[in-house]
């Protein structure tokens, strides 16, 4: 069941409920992704940006804000900062990774060059420090230039760990952490941080959105081997990009020698041929690999939901809640 046609949609009934905030959100994003002097920036920008994701990551710091009891104006700074770093990561990864499809869409690498992207992308990780220095909070500043640089150095570690066979699933976990879960983390832990929550509750909202960021990897990781082009990418995109994802490094590590062999050719050295993918999928079945990695996106998403415990009772946190059990429902 995809995002798109479950019967509910809790990412839904939280934008409605911070439609306020978040159209504050949209105009702050619109005026600082403007250029005097080189139109291309917004014109790449407004590609991504305007290209139907659901901001789900300016929503949770906007959540954990409003939460907290958070009345100011620097919550909106947050959400965009937020959003500008999101986006920034995913021009600079369609271009390491040679996508040619993003939400469904052409990737601007595409429309434009790899060239536009990357500088574009290097625009708004600059303009993201410029909305964090706004709200004058040091400690601000400091967990989202270090989400920032968490971020580059999992996909760093993904890029060197690809196609890699001896990857594990502790290497695995590290990449999660970085190139996901640090952003979702850090979107829940400034909006606490800007209320001047309890430091239990800052906590709280911290391991929720670690905990869902990393559900929310695996389950994509998973719809990799049987999504569909509803969710925005190709069947089999990992598996070309030759990515060592949960359940092939689990079915790496059941397989016998043929096995072995096949993903030495396939994933180690890039040698595939019309087929491989339904092999490769054949595999992950064969020794359970979907399931096994599919309970463990549950469990992580249980593991949100228990962080949210000591976070003060709000209507927002029960749409938090519902969240986790959403972002696995795609695989359920």
């Amino acid at each position: 069941m995809s995002l798109d046609t479950a019967a509910t949609k809790p990412h839904e009934r939280l934008a409605e409920a911070l439609a306020e905030d978040m159209a504050a959100v949209n105009d702050m994003i619109r005026a600082r992704m403007a250029s005097e002097h080189a139109p291309r920036i917004p014109q790449v920008t407004a590609h991504l940006v305007e290209a139907g994701g659901k901001r789900l990551r300016p929503m949770l710091t906007l959540a954990a804000a409003r939460m907290c009891g958070y009345d100011g104006p620097y919550h909106v700074h947050l959400a965009a900062t937020v959003e500008f770093i999101h986006t920034a990561t995913l021009l600079h990864d369609d271009v390491v990774d040679e996508s040619s499809q993003r939400r469904g869409r052409p990737t601007a690498n595409l429309l434009w060059d790899n060239t536009s992207s990357v500088l574009v992308g290097d625009y708004l990780f600059a303009r993201s420090f410029q909305l964090m220095v706004e709200t004058g909070s040091m400690r601000v500043l400091d967990i989202l230039a270090n989400a920032s640089a968490t971020i580059a150095e999992g996909e760093v570690l993904q890029l060197t760990a690809a196609a890699d066979l001896a990857t594990t699933e502790e290497i695995y976990f590290k990449v999660v952490r970085g190139k996901t879960a640090a952003l979702f983390s850090a979107a829940m832990e400034v909006g606490g941080v800007i209320a001047a929550a309890d430091e239990a509750v800052v906590k709280a909202l911290f391991d929720y959105g670690d905990a869902l960021g990393i559900s929310f990897q695996i389950v994509d990781d998973l719809l990799d081997y049987g999504g569909t082009a509803a969710i925005g990418k190709n069947l089999g995109d990992d598996f070309r990009e030759r990515k060592l994802t949960l359940p092939v490094i689990r079915a790496i590590a059941a397989g016998d020698a043929d096995e072995r062999a096949f993903w030495d050719r396939t994933i180690a050295k890039g040698r595939q041929v019309e087929g491989d993918l339904a092999q490769a999928m054949a595999i992950l079945k064969r020794h359970g690999s979907m399931g096994s990695t599919r309970d463990t996106a549950i469990a992580w998403a249980d593991k949100a939901k228990a962080a949210l415990a000591v976070v003060p009772d709000h209507a927002l946190k029960a749409m938090l809640s519902d969240l986790s059990d959403y972002v696995v429902a795609r695989i359920t």
